[in-house]
């Protein structure tokens, strides 16, 4: 049988937890998140808004970029690239990581660097410095979710861990949400390098925060690093997400750089699936053995599906309102509003729920409401009523708030400490790598609805063109745009509502995966690695 020499602390060591918590003497014997907990949860949850925030702020900058530094939408498109690619590299070694130095150090490290990453963003004299210090942020920003999920689960216990994710699940579920709003905020109210130097304050405070706050690392440096499982799963990765990302431009799966780069990385990836279950590797860089424990698959599945719809469906939402209804950045980003409220409302009840009865019967009802949310987007035209609109995302926000964090902690309730860490990698990857094909099939599929209609395809155009135009010629645009609105709108609004029904079919189709959920408290944690070898 294996044994882990690296976790922090056995887990029912009392004194590897944080001031204030007596979870670990006996699972179950404190059900209240104490003082101890949520103040480690509040270090969490700043790296986490630094981190989630940051994705979807840039992407409102990507304009501004191309006219700072005289560079079109592809080259710009890199600060965005570059960040997810350095992202996707460094989730892998962060299990092996937070085990091999301890997570406090790491989650310093992480932190630091990130913040290091944004000012030197913000300072950037041009494209190419930029897309450099964007990867040095990626590096930072990857680490911090994986390691933020370990830290609060292991504070927690596993009887309180959809308390805690639920806790968690604030920044994740609201940043694509408002970070558009602070976004094109920072930009029309200052310059854009500010979106980068908000990140200074926030993460000199998790820096001091998590000094104070975490408990020290205990940790016996004996675990061998995995070699070729890096050389393996991380460069698969990089490029399998970049063959995606590159889809939308292109347009089709079978553009050189998509089919070669996306299938490279593949092979990559499946060649580490052997290599990472053979019976002497016991400490691959990535643990697929968690496998074998069924909640976790089950959980996995519908972690894939459910970011799949959510993450590509989140990049309808604020276009419908620029292309189709004519708001800004800053007016479509206020308009999603009520999807956040609608999250916030049901994640603390939903956490609560999950920990006192599974995450079984809290995870239907959320894919539930946010299927119907999405399917009444389906209906959308170029004059629906902004109540029935808001409705529907408050809705979905409803569904979204009791959806992510019980998958995620149904997935971890049940792992032992040592596992933990590999465990949340596990899932972070997931996430990643879904939400990148989510992203990209649902551009695909808009532009190619789009492209079915000229008069909407030459509305957009001329748009483009108005962003860009001064005098005479914007004054020409401007009435080419009011003569063909009338026919254009109503079709543009006709290819987001087909999409919307592909988002509808992805949503409804995590209620498989959900009904095998586990319908009652979660019972002592296993280990499904213990027999490695045997």
């Amino acid at each position: 049988m294996s044994t882990d020499l690296t976790s922090s602390a056995p887990p029912g060591d009392p004194t590897d937890l944080p001031p204030g918590d007596t979870s670990g003497d006996t699972p179950g014997d404190s059900d209240r998140l104490d003082r101890g907990v949520l103040m480690i949860a509040g270090v969490v949850v700043l790296g986490a808004i630094m981190s989630i925030l940051d994705i979807t702020v840039v992407s409102v900058a990507l304009q501004t970029f191309q006219q700072e530094f005289d560079a079109t939408a592809a080259d710009v498109a890199w600060t965005m690239t570059g960040y997810t690619l350095a992202l996707a590299s460094v989730i892998p070694l962060t299990g092996w990581a937070a085990d091999r130095f301890g997570t406090k150090r790491l989650y310093l490290m992480a932190v630091g660097l990130f913040t290091a990453g944004s000012v030197l963003c913000a300072v950037a004299d041009s494209l190419s410095t930029l897309v450099a210090f964007r990867v040095l942020q990626g590096l930072g920003g990857g680490m911090l979710m994986p390691l933020g999920m370990t830290i609060l689960t292991r504070a927690a216990g596993p009887h309180r861990i959809g308390r805690v994710m639920a806790v968690l699940g604030i920044p994740m579920l609201l940043g694509p949400i408002f970070g558009p709003i602070m976004g094109g905020w920072l930009i029309e109210t200052a310059s854009w390098h500010w979106i980068f130097l908000i990140n200074l304050p926030i993460g000199v405070l998790a820096l001091v925060y998590a000094m104070v706050v975490l408990p020290q690392d205990r940790v016996e440096p004996s675990e061998t690093f995995d070699w070729v499982g890096m050389l393996l799963l991380s460069p698969g990765l990089a490029l399998f997400l970049y063959g995606v990302s590159s889809l939308p431009e292109h347009g089709t799966f079978l553009a050189a750089e998509v089919a070669v780069t996306s299938t490279l990385g593949l092979l990559l990836v499946a060649a580490f699936v052997p290599w990472a279950l053979h019976r002497n590797n016991r400490h691959p860089l990535v643990e697929l053995r968690l496998f074998q424990n069924a909640r976790m698959t089950v959980a996995v599945i519908a972690m894939a599906l459910f970011a799949i719809a959510f993450f590509g469906a989140s990049l309808l939402f604020p276009l419908y309102f620029q292309q189709v209804r004519g708001e800004d950045a800053l007016g479509a980003g206020l308009l999603l509003a009520p999807q956040g409220i609608g999250a916030m409302v049901t994640m603390p009840v939903a956490g609560l729920l999950a920990d006192k009865r599974g995450p079984g019967k809290v995870v239907m009802v959320g894919i539930t409401l946010v299927t119907i949310g999405m399917a009444m987007f389906t209906q959308v035209g170029a004059d629906t009523s902004y109540a029935y609109l808001l409705g529907s995302l408050f809705v979905m926000g409803l569904g979204m708030g009791g959806t992510m964090m019980p998958i995620m902690s149904s997935a971890l309730q049940t792992l032992s400490d040592h596992n933990i860490a590999r465990g949340s990698t596990l899932m972070n990857i997931t996430q990643q790598v879904a939400a990148s094909i989510g992203t990209a099939l649902f551009s695909v599929v808009l532009t190619n609805q789009i492209k079915a209609s000229e008069t909407a395809a030459a509305f957009l155009g001329l748009n483009s063109q108005l962003s860009q135009a001064g005098g005479e010629q914007a004054a020409e645009l401007r009435a080419q745009l009011e003569a063909i609105a009338p026919v254009a709108l109503p079709e543009l609004a006709d290819a987001f509502a087909t999409v919307f029904i592909v988002g509808t079919v992805l949503v409804g189709c995590v209620l498989v995966p959900a009904f095998f959920l586990p319908r009652k408290p979660p019972e002592e944690p296993v280990d499904p690695t213990a027999m490695i070898g045997h």
